[in-house]
């Protein structure tokens, strides 16, 4: 007997190319174990739930994140600034965060990832004011049983160098790289089934030296993790590398070992088709951001040529210095609509754009073989949607284009690992008010202090 069967859906999106029509999916444990179309027999099960004609695909999967950044959502004095704008004037700011800050801007963050939809989500953290950051998020992550990857971000050029960040939020080459391997060993977990694997983050070109990518790159070989960092993703990227490197930042990226399969890297807006080309063939995975790509107004990821071209594409949600809303739904719409208005009506379909935040973000992540599709045996991680009757009135002939096309949607059921972690549209998750008061207080005091 299953543990849970939800029946009745308009769709089950099972993975690219598969759906079973008015089907229904059955769970046992943490793990999809049966389907089937409308017609078919259904199985017993000890809870039944009826999802009422709503379409259920798998969970969304989150590429690229900055968590701690929803502590100065819409920060006024950077709010209509270039990305240097944004990133000057908050950094100051980020630099007072504190275990407690990050412990509650996570909670934060996870609860809303999980109301739009998302159940699994990387993080890249790369102020490290304090020691012991990443375990505060991760902390967070795993009260609420939420699948986590966070990258272990780094920065170690600052202003004395000529660079952007402050002094107080960066670290020398050889504290970053000991904390990252002490964060490998206490918390990585290979397994199937895991909920917790770690990454490596150097944030970009224009905070890190050349031999912390290459030590970077060869930790990760070392211990089998993920990489990931920020590349091509501005207009002056290229002129700086140039400058600095004698290199372009694909170049650069090349030269310092990282053009491999254990990469993914964010927005990728300004390659050469030659250097796409190259990275296609390393099987480096791109994460898109589209709003923050929009809201800072600075290029976007060609997401039809990538895909052409064999690059596994999955969908960023960004942190609040570029984009103030962490809604995967949301951001895979946005996908859809700014792939077809750069590239024409047969760019994107809504199917294309949720595979992008499933599976394509499943495949960035390493974590194909089991999160990002819904075949039995993979991890029971879903989401059933829930629209406004008077939003979806009239499209009764697609309901999977209907998702994107007619919202807003929000889960009325995400389920991470077999456990519901939102319910009937509600979080189902421990001290979500005391959460929002202290995220509130500590906003406020970071603000405060800036202004």
């Amino acid at each position: 007997m299953h543990d849970v069967l939800f029946t009745n859906a308009s769709t089950v999106l099972v993975d690219d190319g598969t759906e079973h029509p008015g089907g229904w999916i059955a769970v046992t444990g943490d793990r999809v174990s049966g389907l089937g179309a409308s017609g078919t027999p259904l199985p017993e099960a000890a809870r039944t739930v009826d999802v009422g004609g709503r379409v259920i695909t798998p969970g969304l999967v989150n590429t690229h994140h900055h968590i701690f950044q929803n502590l100065t959502r819409s920060f006024a004095p950077a709010v209509n600034g270039s990305l240097f704008t944004w990133l000057t004037t908050l950094y100051p700011v980020w630099s007072r965060v504190d275990d407690e800050a990050i412990y509650w801007s996570a909670y934060i963050g996870i609860a809303e990832l999980l109301l739009g939809g998302c159940t699994t989500s990387t993080d890249h953290l790369y102020v490290h004011p304090k020691a012991g950051l990443i375990d505060a998020e991760i902390a967070a992550a795993q009260e609420i049983g939420f699948r986590f990857l966070p990258t272990r971000g780094s920065m170690s050029r600052s202003k004395k160098d000529g660079f952007l960040p402050p002094d107080s939020v960066v670290q020398d080459n050889d504290s970053i790289l000991a904390d990252s391997e002490r964060l490998i060993e206490k918390y990585h977990d290979p397994a199937p089934g895991a909920m917790l694997r770690i990454g490596l983050a150097p944030c970009s070109p224009f905070t890190v030296g050349e031999e912390l990518m290459i030590d970077t790159a060869a930790l990760a070989e070392k211990h089998d993790v993920r990489l990931h960092t920020h590349l091509a993703e501005d207009h002056d990227e290229a002129a700086f590398c140039q400058d600095m490197f004698g290199r372009s930042p694909v170049e650069h990226f090349e030269h310092v070992g990282w053009a491999q399969e254990r990469s993914w890297v964010a927005h990728f807006a300004f390659p050469s088709t030659g250097e796409t080309e190259r990275l296609a063939a390393a099987g480096v995975g791109v994460s898109h951001c589209p709003s923050s790509n929009m809201l800072i107004c600075n290029g976007t990821a060609d997401v039809r040529g990538l895909r052409d071209r064999g690059v596994p594409v999955g969908i960023g949600c960004d942190g609040s210095a570029s984009t103030d809303s962490a809604s995967l739904w949301m951001e895979t719409r946005a996908a859809l609509l700014l792939a077809r208005f750069i590239n024409g009506p047969q760019a994107l379909t809504a199917r294309d754009a949720i595979d992008m935040a499933t599976l394509g973000s499943a495949r960035c992540l390493g974590w194909e073989d089991e999160i990002g599709h819904l075949r039995v045996g993979a991890m029971a991680d879903l989401v059933v949607w829930d629209m406004s009757p008077f939003a979806t009135a009239g499209a009764w002939s697609d309901p999977v284009e209907a998702l994107l096309r007619c919202g807003p949607a929000q889960a009325w059921v995400t389920m991470v690992g077999g456990r519901m972690l939102v319910e009937g549209g509600e979080l189902r998750i421990p001290k979500v008010d005391e959460a929002l008061r202290s995220h509130a207080r500590i906003s406020r005091e970071l603000q405060d202090v800036a202004g």
